[in-house]
C-alpha cells in the first residue's frame, strides 16, 4: 500500500507538481502488483489520500493519469533501446532485419507495464480524455513513435521512411494484440498446462519477435524491389 499524504491545498507551481507527481507515483505502484482493469479513481484517490474530486484538478480522468505513465515508461523504453541497438558482425540474408527486430521484441519482453499499457491506449485509456489531454497525448504518442522509425533506420538505412514508420505502428499493434493473453488467468494457466501448451510469457515473447522478425524482413524484400 502507498502511504497516503496530508496534502494541504495546492497553490504554488512547486506545490502542484509535487501533487502530480505523487499521483503519479500511486499509480506506478498499484500498477505493480495489478492490471489498469482493476484500479478504479476512488482507490487510486484514497491511496494517494486525495478525494477523487481533487485528483480530477491535476489530471482530465483515471485514463489520463495512466497514458502519462505509458508515456514515461515508452520514452524510457527508447532510451534504453538506443543504447542497445548495434549493428550485428552476420552477413547472412536479411541477418540485419533478424538482428534489429529480435533485440526489439527481447528489449519489449521485459517492460510488462509499458506492454500492458500499450494494450490497453487504444482501447480503454483514450476512451475518456479530454480534446486537450488527446490533443497534447497523441503528439508525445507520435514523437515516439518516430523515435523507433529512427532508430530501425539507423540500423537499416536502405528502408525508406514510410518503411520504418510502418514498422514503428506494427510493433505497437503487435504488442497491444498479443499481451492480453500473455497474462492469462488462473483458470486459462490451469487450463493451457493440461493441454501441456507452451507457458503464455514464452509464447508472447516468441509471439512477439516472430511478429517483429516477419514485418521486417518482409518491408526490408519490398523495398529491394523497388530499387531493383
Amino acid at each position: 500500500m502507498v502511504a497516503t499524504h496530508g496534502f494541504q491545498r495546492a497553490r504554488r507551481p512547486e506545490q502542484i507538481e509535487a501533487r502530480r507527481c505523487a499521483i503519479l507515483d500511486t499509480a506506478r505502484a498499484l500498477l505493480g502488483s495489478r492490471p489498469v482493469a482493476d484500479i478504479s479513481l476512488r482507490e487510486l484517490s484514497e491511496t494517494v489520500g486525495l478525494a477523487k474530486s481533487n485528483v480530477l484538478r491535476y489530471f482530465d480522468s483515471r485514463e489520463a493519469i495512466f497514458l502519462e505513465v505509458l508515456d514515461e515508461n515508452w520514452v524510457a523504453w527508447l532510451d534504453g533501446l538506443e543504447a542497445s541497438l548495434i549493428p550485428t558482425d552476420e552477413d547472412s540474408p536479411f541477418a540485419a532485419e533478424i538482428h534489429v527486430a529480435s533485440t526489439i521484441a527481447e528489449s519489449l519482453v521485459t517492460q510488462r507495464l509499458l506492454c500492458e499499457l500499450l494494450s490497453v491506449m487504444g482501447s480503454v485509456l483514450e476512451k475518456n480524455i479530454s480534446e486537450d489531454f488527446a490533443r497534447d497525448f497523441k503528439k508525445r504518442a507520435t514523437v515516439n513513435m518516430t523515435r523507433l522509425a529512427s532508430l530501425v533506420h539507423s540500423q537499416l538505412p536502405d528502408l525508406g521512411d514510410s518503411d520504418v514508420a510502418h514498422f514503428a505502428k506494427a510493433t505497437v499493434v503487435i504488442v497491444a494484440g498479443m499481451w492480453p493473453y500473455a497474462e492469462p488467468s488462473k483458470s486459462v494457466a490451469v487450463v493451457l498446462d493440461e493441454m501441456q501448451t507452451p507457458p503464455a510469457a514464452a509464447m508472447f515473447a516468441e509471439g512477439l519477435r516472430e511478429g517483429l522478425v516477419n514485418q521486417l524482413v518482409g518491408l526490408s524484400a519490398l523495398a529491394a524491389t523497388r530499387t531493383s
